[in-house]
C-alpha cells in the first residue's frame, strides 16, 4: 500500500470546485491495475515516458484507496485494465486483472497484441471473464515507425469483426503524432464505426486531443458516426471536451481518470500545440530530458494538486459553458458507462 499524501490544498480544491458538482455515484471506465513483480527486462516502445515516473505499480488495494482519498464521498466503481506496455508480462497482469474483477465483481478489459488470432482472442476472453478488449499502438509491429502506425496494425480488422460479432466493449488509445485531427486516424475510426456497429467503442482520452491544435476539424467528420463513444481521461482541455459533447451528444461521452497516473500533482499548460505537465521540483525524478515536464518553483509548487482534481476541475468548466444540467452530469459520470457496461 502507497497512501497517498493529501494536503490542504486539495481539500480545498475539491470542497469548493468538485464536491457538489460530483455526482454521488461514479463508474470510472478508464483505468489501470498492476504489480511491479509483473515487469520484464523488455524495452518499452512508441510510448511517452513520463507515466511511469508517477506509479510503478498500481494493485487494486492502491486504486481504491486513492479514490477514498480524493474523493470523498462519492462511490466510485472502476473498469480495469492492465498497463499495455512491453515491459510488462502481459499474461500475468491479464490474469491479475481477472481475479481481481472475479473477487471484486467489476468490468475488466483484457490487453491484447494484434497476434491474437481468432479463436485465441475468444477463448482468452471469455476463460479471464472479461467484457472486450484493451489494445495499445506499443504492440504494433516493431518494423513500423512510431509516426505511421494505423490503428489496424495494433487492432486487425480479424479482432474487430470478432468484437463485432461479440459486442465487446474496446477502449482504444489512437496513434500518430497528429492525434485527434489526423485524418488516417479519422477515416479509420469512422470506417469502424460504420462497418463494425456492434462493437462498443471509447476513443480514450477524447483521442489525445490535449490542446486546441489537437482537435483541428476532427469533429467535423466525427459528428457523422452513429456508435463510437469517447472518454475525457487525463485531458484538461474544456475546449475538447466541449466539441466533444457538442459532436457526439452527452450519452456518447465518459468519465475516465488514466488512474494511477491521475494521482500526480501537477498542472497542464500549452506551448506551441504541445502540452507541458508542470510539477514541484525534485518530486519525480530528473525530468529534464522529458519535453512533456516542466518543474516550477517551490513557491509555485505549493499551488500544485491533483491531476485528477484538474481533469475534473475543466470537466466542470466545460459543463458550465454548455449549460449542461446535473441529470447530465450523472450520465457523463455514471449512466452511460452503466449501460455499456451491462450494469
Amino acid at each position: 500500500m502507497n497512501p497517498l499524501t493529501i494536503k490542504s490544498i486539495d481539500i480545498d480544491f475539491y470542497q469548493k470546485r468538485l464536491a457538489d458538482f460530483l455526482p454521488a455515484k461514479i463508474i470510472d471506465i478508464h483505468t489501470h491495475i498492476w504489480k511491479k513483480t509483473f515487469v520484464t527486462n523488455e524495452s518499452d516502445v512508441n510510448r511517452e515516458k513520463w507515466p511511469s515516473r508517477v506509479a510503478d505499480e498500481n494493485p487494486i488495494e492502491d486504486l481504491l484507496d486513492d479514490y477514498q482519498r480524493m474523493l470523498p464521498g462519492k462511490e466510485v466503481t472502476p473498469c480495469v485494465f492492465g498497463n499495455p506496455v512491453r515491459s510488462i508480462d502481459l499474461e500475468k497482469n491479464n490474469l491479475y486483472v481477472s481475479e481481481v474483477c472475479k473477487q471484486y465483481g467489476f468490468s475488466g478489459l483484457m490487453v491484447t497484441t494484434p497476434q491474437m488470432n481468432g479463436d485465441e482472442l475468444v477463448k482468452l476472453v471469455e476463460t479471464y471473464g472479461f467484457i472486450g478488449l484493451k489494445p495499445y499502438l506499443s504492440y504494433a509491429p516493431a518494423s513500423i515507425p512510431e509516426q505511421d502506425i494505423t490503428i489496424y496494425d495494433f487492432l486487425p480488422r480479424q479482432q474487430l469483426e470478432i468484437a463485432n460479432e461479440k459486442k465487446w466493449l474496446i477502449i482504444l488509445h489512437i496513434p500518430r503524432p497528429g492525434r485527434l485531427r489526423d485524418m488516417i486516424n479519422i477515416q479509420q475510426l469512422m470506417e469502424i464505426d460504420s462497418e463494425y456497429p456492434q462493437i462498443r467503442l471509447v476513443i480514450a482520452h477524447i483521442g489525445r486531443a490535449y490542446c486546441d491544435e489537437d482537435i483541428g476539424d476532427a469533429f467535423d467528420y466525427l459528428q457523422r458516426t452513429n456508435n463510437l463513444m469517447m472518454d475525457f481521461s487525463a485531458n484538461t482541455n474544456s475546449n475538447a471536451m466541449i466539441e466533444a459533447i457538442k459532436a457526439l451528444g452527452i450519452k456518447r461521452i465518459l468519465f475516465g481518470s488514466d488512474m494511477p497516473i491521475l494521482r500526480m500533482r501537477m498542472r497542464r499548460i500549452c506551448e506551441g500545440g504541445k502540452y507541458v505537465n508542470l510539477v514541484p521540483p525534485g518530486l519525480y525524478g530528473d525530468i529534464r530530458a522529458d519535453p512533456h515536464m516542466r518543474e516550477v518553483s517551490e513557491e509555485e509548487s505549493d499551488t500544485l494538486s491533483f491531476f485528477l482534481y484538474e481533469e475534473l476541475n475543466a470537466f466542470r468548466k466545460a459543463a458550465d459553458q454548455l449549460g449542461l444540467g446535473f441529470a447530465d452530469i450523472e450520465d457523463i459520470f455514471y449512466r452511460n458507462a452503466a449501460r455499456i457496461l451491462n450494469l
